[in-house]
């Protein structure tokens, strides 16, 4: 039999779940970051309405491959 779930229990799951969510968010930035770099994006005289325009065209490519490729799967 399951003990009750207190409000301290979920107050330090929400707690660790916080932390990991932070983890997560810097890796992906760090990765992403360390893209850029790579691809020379740090260098160009770029605004961000426009890289934010560039990088929406470019996940909107990747989102229709996926797509794609679920329904040849299906």
């Amino acid at each position: 039999m399951r003990g009750r779930t207190t409000v301290s229990d979920i107050d330090t799951q929400i707690e660790l779940l916080g932390e990991k969510r932070k983890t997560m968010v810097a890796k992906v930035n760090e990765r992403f970051a360390s893209a850029a770099r790579r691809a020379g994006l740090a260098e160009l005289d770029i605004s961000d309405a426009e890289l934010n325009e560039v990088l929406a065209e470019i996940t909107a490519r990747f989102r229709d491959r996926e797509k794609r490729t679920a329904g040849e799967s299906a």
